[in-house]
């Protein structure tokens, strides 16, 4: 199933995702914590830091909707709020 999740990443993840909330749009955040950090893998003994990339890559990341009865209409429409946000 290609419909299965569409990431972006973005500057002020959390306040994309609110603004996008206010106009009826939803979001996710799927990786809201680097595997290297999560409680599972305390063992490995892994700290914050050690994987910056990934760490800014798991504050950034925002999925947005996506599937197969998803109009052009209500794509222009979360492309212009995005736009919005930003602008």
């Amino acid at each position: 199933n290609v419909y299965y999740v569409f990431n972006i990443f973005a500057e002020n993840r959390d306040g994309l995702a609110e603004f996008l909330k206010s106009k009826g749009v939803a979001t996710s955040i799927y990786y809201p914590k680097p595997l290297h950090l999560q409680k599972c893998f305390e063992y490995l003994g892994y700290k914050e830091g050690q994987f910056p990339v990934t760490e800014k890559m798991c504050k950034q990341i925002l999925a947005l909707p996506i599937y197969p009865e998803l109009t052009n209409e209500e794509v222009e429409y979360i492309c212009d709020c995005i736009k919005e946000f930003y602008n």
